[in-house]
């Protein structure tokens, strides 16, 4: 939102300007950074309302809630979990539960205050275009801007969740996606059976709507690149780039708030926007600065921007693979690209083909070792495959008439799928390689030999910057062949 306007990043710049109070470079604030003291543009504030409950049900059993990216079954929530207060544009008060949903719903929400209501799932087919807001739905069962709400469950990787809303806009809470993303841990993330859907892109897209421009190009995850250029002194050119995972969008999109500009608020009152709108819950800005509270990052705006983008992108109804730029995205813009991307896109189950590895690794035959990536769980473990067959060329010599995988290849294939985990994080992989620093540990229990299919399951232990330990094990039916202690390094080629 811009005007009061709808990033992760893992880098991130701006131009900004300094402090109107202390003629000082802002500096982040953190989301406990805000002034106490707010006020609504044009009226008094209002209260910000609260989470409300959040009931683990299941919770005691959820795993970690790190965007298990292909991890082998789809996730909902444990419990329910509750938010309250008003919306944003229709200032409205509003009560709204997240609960769980079988395998296979989707993301659906549901009007609990009009009797027989159908459920709208969110998906691009049943969004409306509608000014400063993404809209799912048309007349009185409409449901107006949903985007904050989306970002955090698509940030956390649900796939089937129920949405039940007694008004007509979900509350706005602080303008950020923190608070949705609170209440969702706090009801627990379980698995739910069946596979996830990925929409993965096999060619590049570009397309324009007004002045915001996208491009979209093939990516092992959801890579964001969002610049904004607003001609306003405290904001200016800015540019989020981010590779979106549970952790980065947590720590450096969630807690950033939506914004708008005071000269802005009579037009959009007059059209019945913004009614719900303060300093409580926005970033207002005047021509001298930002008004009665304290930016929480200086690039806080094109972040809002991004955390939107995330938003947007989940009415693909699949989880999305895709490296998108944006040039002053919008809504209205986003929605359309996530039209195309559904349209020139296919869907497939959670796990990278050896194409998609080609896309990460820099290793080629005959020393690329690893077929298939199974599962993921982002900064944690992954498990991959490694077919071995009579034609590699290793049995030439070892040995002739006896083939036997030589041990340090297994280690190579076990490095090679650890490898695929540490480059999830890079946002651009072609630009760096893994190196080996040290082996430790390593047993060899049972030879492999042709036929064989080598699955490797790599975990994390350690990471400390651009270094990272792994403990893995390679199994041949259940058995384990290997077992080795890795550490490696990341560096520029």
């Amino acid at each position: 939102m811009v005007g009061l306007s709808g990033a992760s990043a893992s880098r991130s710049s701006s131009r900004v300007g300094r402090n109107r109070q202390t003629g000082e470079d802002r500096a982040p604030a953190g989301a406990a950074g805000e002034s106490a003291r707010r006020r609504e543009p044009g009226q008094r504030g209002r209260q910000r309302g609260r989470v409300v409950t959040a009931t683990a049900g299941k919770a005691a059993a959820a795993p970690s809630d790190s965007t298990s990216a292909h991890a082998g079954e789809r996730r909902t929530i444990g419990g329910e979990a509750v938010v309250a207060g008003i919306g944003l544009h229709l200032g409205q008060p509003c009560r709204l539960t997240f609960r769980p949903a079988p395998t296979g719903t989707g993301i659906v929400f549901r009007r609990t205050d009009l009797a027989g209501s159908a459920p709208i799932p969110a998906r691009v087919e049943f969004a409306v275009d509608a000014e400063r807001r993404t809209q799912l739905g048309t007349g009185a069962e409409a449901l107006h801007t949903v985007e904050h709400v989306l970002a955090a469950v698509g940030a956390l990787a649900i796939d089937d969740l129920e949405i039940g809303m007694d008004g007509p806009e979900p509350p706005i809470l602080d303008g950020s996606a923190a608070p949705f993303l609170e209440a969702l841990r706090g009801a627990g993330l379980v698995p739910n059976g069946g596979r996830p859907e990925w929409l993965v892109l096999r060619k590049a897209i570009r397309m324009v709507e007004g002045e915001s421009v996208y491009e979209a190009r093939p990516c092992l995850g959801l890579s964001l690149d969002v610049t904004i250029d607003f001609p306003h002194p405290h904001i200016g050119l800015q540019r989020t780039q981010c590779m979106v995972t549970a952790e980065s969008f947590t720590r450096e999109l969630a807690s950033a708030r939506t914004f708008g500009f005071m000269h802005e608020v009579d037009a959009l009152r007059s059209k019945g926007l913004i009614q719900g709108a303060s300093t409580a819950n926005a970033v207002v800005l005047d021509a001298e600065g930002v008004v009665e509270t304290t930016l929480r990052w200086p690039d806080e705006f094109s972040r809002h921007k991004a955390l939107d983008c995330v938003g947007d992108l989940v009415l693909a109804g699949a989880r999305v693979r895709a490296h998108i730029t944006a040039h002053k995205p919008s809504h209205r813009g986003t929605v359309a690209l996530v039209r195309a991307l559904v349209q020139h896109a296919v869907r497939e189950p959670a796990v990278y083909s050896i194409e998609d590895i080609m896309q990460v690794l820099p290793h080629r035959y005959p020393f690329l070792l690893v077929d298939r990536i199974l599962e993921i769980e982002e900064g944690k473990r992954i498990v991959g495959l490694k077919n071995v067959t009579i034609n590699e060329p290793f049995f030439q010599g070892h040995f002739p008439g006896h083939p036997i995988m030589p041990g340090v290849l297994i280690i190579e294939s076990m490095a090679q799928v650890g490898g695929m985990l540490l480059m999830r994080t890079i946002a651009d992989p072609s630009s760096k390689v893994v190196y080996f620093l040290s082996l430790d540990n390593v047993k060899f229990r049972r030879p492999v030999k042709p036929g064989d299919q080598l699955r490797i399951e790599m975990e994390v232990l350690q990471i400390r910057g651009m270094m990272c330990k792994m403990r893995g094990v390679a199994t041949v039916d259940g058995q384990v062949v290997t077992e080795a202690d890795m550490s490696a390094m990341v560096r520029d080629r």
